[in-house]
């Protein structure tokens, strides 16, 4: 019995590898990036965790790679926000659950209660994975893998790429209204480390306040305060676009 469960799940884990976009000439790779630390049965090395650590750095080239190409026109800044939003967490554990890996997850008795579903578990081992086709085939059968999981997500963020003070802007912009006006209303804590205050103003509009440790990231954390009040962006608010 117990070899014809191991047998059922060869094969599943073989219709797995043909979701992900690659077969593993070896074996152990898929293996170790399958099992979590509270699994291993002997050295970390038999874990995900090193495969995390390299597929994280993968994922990281190949999505930039494929940005790069399919936005010529994109500067610096619109580049790296859309890479955040495709290599963040919950983007790697939905393109584990697509794989239809997370049963195939091995989990000791401490992670089992949180179970394979963690958001965090899952986009672990998609990176896990990610690592793991590089060491088995190398970069071009690791970009295939992640423009395959990746590509759709790509074209069609689920995030806004905009920064809280330039959606703002345009937002006021298209309503004939004059430019957020950003003022600092205090400081506090030491000279080598000051906390700033920070609000913004639109006419009409109560303004909005945040803190932060530069007056930049105070700026930012303003707007979206004001953003997120005001429903600017979502569907039936009362400030949507």
């Amino acid at each position: 019995m117990a070899r014809q469960d191991r047998d059922l799940q060869d094969r599943d884990l073989k219709t797995h590898e043909e979701r992900i976009g690659h077969v593993f000439t070896d074996g152990k790779l898929i293996a170790a990036a399958l099992t979590h630390v509270s699994a291993a049965t002997g050295r970390k090395r038999e874990t995900y965790q090193r495969l995390e650590f390299l597929g994280d750095r993968v994922l990281g080239l190949a999505v930039a790679e494929m940005l790069y190409a399919a936005f010529p026109e994109a500067d610096e800044g619109e580049l790296s926000r859309r890479l955040a939003g495709l290599v963040r967490k919950e983007s790697c554990a939905e393109a584990a659950l697509a794989w239809g890996i997370d049963s195939h997850i091995r989990l000791g008795d401490s992670e089992k209660q949180a179970g394979a579903a963690n958001v965090t578990i899952l986009g672990d081992v998609c990176e896990s994975i990610i690592g793991a086709v590089f060491l088995d085939a190398g970069y071009g059968a690791a970009k295939a893998v992640v423009a395959a999981a990746f590509g759709a997500r790509m074209l069609s963020p689920e995030h806004p790429l905009r920064d809280p003070k330039t959606l703002l802007q345009e937002w006021a912009q298209a309503r004939g209204l004059p430019a957020p006006l950003y003022r600092e209303t205090a400081r506090s804590g030491p000279d080598h480390a000051p906390e700033f205050t920070v609000s913004v103003e639109v006419p009409g509009f109560p303004y909005a306040e945040a803190r932060g440790f530069a007056k930049r990231p105070a700026e930012q954390a303003a707007a979206a305060a004001f953003i997120a009040r005001e429903g600017i962006g979502q569907t039936g608010q009362k400030g949507a676009a």
